[in-house]
């Protein structure tokens, strides 16, 4: 015979509190994205998935979310229309579905992601990994309609180099090509040479929020923070390719500022089209070589409110 177990979620808690977010973390699960005419993508994404708990109900069906994921990536994975943010959609539906007492529901995922490059002079091709960040919201509202909004990132490691130090660096030359050499000569050698500034390992984070009927790539999200910093890096770098990367990096100093302001010029013009409420996070982290500590800047804004920042149309 069957024996029928009790549902201790739905008794009411002692405490009448409601909760923002209760789920699971750390739902690992293989996903295939199928692609017309080009090899099928390999993730092996975490999901951590939440809803809200009225303050009348002692737990969550804890269950249900790593169900809804699973329910959702097989029935998504022969799809080659699909994208990971509308991926991350479809189960805030589900979950949706499930938990009938939920008013927000939360599903955010994150993958590595093999993008292809090629190192700057000898052209050798590499692959490079970076972080791919998908998330979605879900909000039902007193009549039971459902929104969902849904955003896709990505977050990349590169290479800084401070501008401070450079400047103290060239100034402290300048005065000791001043010893022997005219200021004609010494100009003219300010301008030729690179100067030396201490290095930072650079990890930009962009997030952008997804219009319904509208894409972001994330090759795209990917270039432009790579694009922010000082150079971008490679794992297979010849002696000229080292040589290329140094140069250049230490040709276009950025502090940590610098780095998200870039991005978002970069993103508010790649995608000025998109709705004045679109949101967007720029983050960018530089681990420090000449401190302990590192260097931290963010903004948090909409699409309108930067366009109006920069003055786009």
């Amino acid at each position: 015979m069957p024996v029928c177990l009790p549902d201790t979620q739905d008794d009411t808690p002692s405490i009448p509190i409601k909760l923002t977010r209760v789920g699971v973390t750390g739902v690992k699960k293989l996903l295939q994205l199928e692609r017309t005419n080009k090899r099928p993508i390999i993730l092996l994404p975490t999901f951590d998935a939440f809803v809200d708990l009225p303050n009348d109900q002692k737990g969550v069906h804890m269950s249900r979310n790593p169900e809804a994921i699973s329910e959702v990536l097989e029935t998504v994975a022969k799809d080659s229309t699909v994208d990971v943010e509308s991926l991350c959609a479809e189960i805030v539906e589900c979950m949706m579905t499930k938990h009938e007492y939920a008013k927000r529901v939360e599903i955010s995922m994150t993958t590595d992601f093999m993008f292809m490059r090629e190192s700057p002079v000898t052209k050798n091709k590499t692959q490079e990994m970076a972080k791919l960040k998908a998330k979605a919201i879900g909000f039902r509202d007193e009549d039971g309609a459902i929104s969902i909004r849904k955003s896709i990132g990505a977050e990349v490691i590169g290479m800084t180099v401070c501008p401070c130090p450079q400047e103290s660096v060239r100034e402290c030359d300048k005065n000791k090509l001043l010893e022997f050499l005219d200021e004609e000569t010494t100009q003219k050698v300010l301008d030729t040479v690179t100067f030396a500034s201490h290095n930072q390992r650079g990890v930009g984070t962009l997030f952008i929020d997804v219009p319904e009927n509208r894409t972001v790539k994330a090759e795209d999200l990917i270039d432009i923070i790579e694009k922010s910093m000082s150079s971008p890096v490679c794992e297979l770098l010849k002696r000229p390719d080292e040589n290329a990367t140094v140069l250049n990096a230490h040709q276009n100093p950025v502090f940590v500022e610098d780095c998200v302001r870039n991005m978002m010029e970069m993103i508010a013009n790649k995608y000025s089209d998109f709705p004045e409420d679109t949101i967007i996070t720029s983050r960018q982290e530089n681990h420090e070589s000449i401190h302990r500590h590192n260097a931290f800047a963010e903004k948090v804004t909409t699409m309108g409110e930067l366009k109006e920042e920069l003055n786009i149309q």
